[in-house]
């Protein structure tokens, strides 16, 4: 017949373990005097052993300390989920950050403000700050109407990070999150559209050169390693396409063409320009993609003739010319795409306004310490890249 399974409380197990730790008796006495499993009274007796070091040990407690203290773990654990519990469905109401200000202001007399700002999870200094503004409004900043002036002769392209740094440079003490706040009080965005046209045509039968560049975007010193691709500019008369050659040590704009169509002479035009410009010295590197423009055989023998290096970018990865891409997206942004260009004749005037008269001297390029690419490429210019994201 199987023997009945009993159970024990916790009095009854400590007092047993006491029986083998303090009274010296053996694990195999005490069972067989109160006829228990010798593994039972073994656990027992570690457990008893662990709580006397003050260590929770692996079975259930066997003193009323331990006892406490388990129980009190329990309803700290029950306390944390139901906070959390509650933390979930606020997060639901999503209330602002100034709608707890204001339920913080109410409650300060049931408790201390750090412990409600800890339960809403709200800073305590932002708290005060906050209250602080309340009390005493801040009066209309200066910088407002200068702001808006650089904003829009920026074309009204810049975010906050480079309008900052443009008044900065103007000698206005103001902030990057000030201007923020400043650009959404006045209403102020900067334009972003994005469109993508796949440009690139390429012939299989040309040779392709390897990716000597390999994203290395940041050369030591100008006329080291040269960039250049092809897009579209929409007119009302139909498409016109520019080829464009940049200096990747200062983004600049060193060549460029357009034309109603893309031939290769197209991209050969604007390298010209650029190498009648720069005049560079043997082991120039000059990137593209690997449309049939830069595998023909005129730009080969272009490349051959001033002993220029090229490289390529692998076949379907933009990212390999992203310095070129992000100028075309630059040029669409802030001015292609605020026009309607009623013909070939008005796209080439303006992009050439764009390119020479504010992208290579006006406009400043975070990667280039806010410094436009003329200026950064003067000897005296301070001019210690910053890689910073350009999302504003």
């Amino acid at each position: 017949m199987a023997r009945k399974r009993r159970s024990f409380s916790s009095e009854y197990k400590e007092r047993v373990a006491r029986m083998v730790v303090d009274d010296g008796l053996e694990v195999s006495v005490v069972c067989r005097d109160q006829d228990l499993g010798e593994t039972a009274v073994r656990r027992w007796v570690d457990q008893l052993k662990a709580e006397r070091t003050g260590q929770p040990g692996e079975g259930r407690p066997l003193t009323a300390e331990q006892q406490r203290i388990r129980q009190l773990e329990e309803e700290n654990r029950r306390l944390k989920e139901d906070k959390e519990l509650l933390k979930k469905a606020f997060g639901l109401l999503r209330p602002g950050t100034e709608v707890m200000h204001r339920c913080i202001t109410r409650l300060s007399g049931e408790g201390p403000v750090h412990r409600l700002c800890r339960l809403l999870g709200v800073s305590r200094a932002g708290y005060y700050a906050a209250r602080a503004r309340a009390e005493h409004p801040s009066v209309p900043c200066a910088a407002g109407a200068h702001l808006e002036r650089v904003f829009a002769a920026s074309g009204r392209t810049y975010g906050s990070r480079r309008l900052a740094k443009a008044l900065q440079a103007d000698g206005t003490v103001v902030g990057r999150y000030r201007v923020r706040t400043l650009m959404r009080e006045r209403g102020l965005r900067p334009v972003w559209r994005r469109r993508f046209v796949t440009t690139t045509q390429r012939d299989d039968r040309a040779p392709v050169a390897e990716n000597h560049l390999n994203r290395e975007f940041t050369p030591a010193g100008p006329n080291q390693a040269w960039a250049s691709d092809i897009t579209y500019i929409p007119t009302a008369t139909g498409w016109s396409y520019l080829a464009v050659i940049l200096d990747l040590y200062s983004r600049k704009v060193i060549g460029w063409a357009l034309d109603r169509q893309m031939p290769a002479s197209l991209t050969c035009e604007a390298l010209r320009m650029a190498l009648e410009q720069r005049q560079p010295e043997r082991g120039l590197l000059l990137h593209s993609d690997q449309g049939c423009q830069y595998t023909s055989a005129a730009w080969r023998r272009l490349l051959a003739r001033h002993q220029i290096q090229a490289s390529m970018s692998r076949r379907g990865n933009c990212w390999d010319n992203a310095v070129v891409q992000r100028f075309f997206l630059s040029l669409k942004t802030e001015r292609v795409w605020q026009r309607r260009y009623a013909n070939h004749g008005e796209a080439r005037r303006d992009i050439a306004d764009y390119i020479a008269r504010f992208y290579n001297t006006v406009r400043i390029h975070s990667t280039l310490g806010y410094l436009p690419p003329s200026v950064y490429e003067q000897p005296t210019a301070a001019n210690p890249p910053n890689a910073v994201s350009e999302i504003t």
